[in-house]
């Protein structure tokens, strides 16, 4: 008898979805600890609102870009902020397209390591 197949997103077998990857809308460990980070700004009331993956922006005919955090300041103005270990040349592209189109502000945000003391390092694009 044969084993039961796992399923991915759209219905692909687990195997076939690419290394290390998430499930669409699970956070990585970056990413929840900068929701944490998120969080405590949120108490401080520099931001009033934020949501992971909450929005999936149109830059072309079948491509889009989901922003890994949508942040509404407190002031009201919006921004869509990338959190990221490395970046690919695909992931470059795309947040700078994404930038041009919509009238958002976009940043990038990486942990930087422990033994450099830690916290985020911020680009705009």
């Amino acid at each position: 008898m044969n084993a039961p197949v796992r399923h991915g997103r759209a219905g692909l077998p687990a195997a076939t979805l690419a290394r290390g990857r998430l499930p669409a809308g699970t956070m990585n460990k970056t990413e929840e600890a900068y929701a944490r980070h998120l969080e405590g700004l949120k108490a401080l009331g520099e931001i009033a609102w934020f949501g992971f993956e909450a929005w999936t922006l149109r830059l072309a005919k079948r491509c889009s870009y989901t922003p890994d955090f949508i942040v509404m300041r407190a002031d009201g103005a919006m921004e869509a902020h990338e959190v990221k270990g490395h970046w690919t040349d695909d992931s470059r592209v795309k947040i700078k397209v994404a930038a041009a189109q919509h009238p958002l502000r976009f940043v990038a945000i990486r942990a930087l390591p422990k033994k450099a003391g830690g916290g985020w390092e911020v680009e705009e694009f």
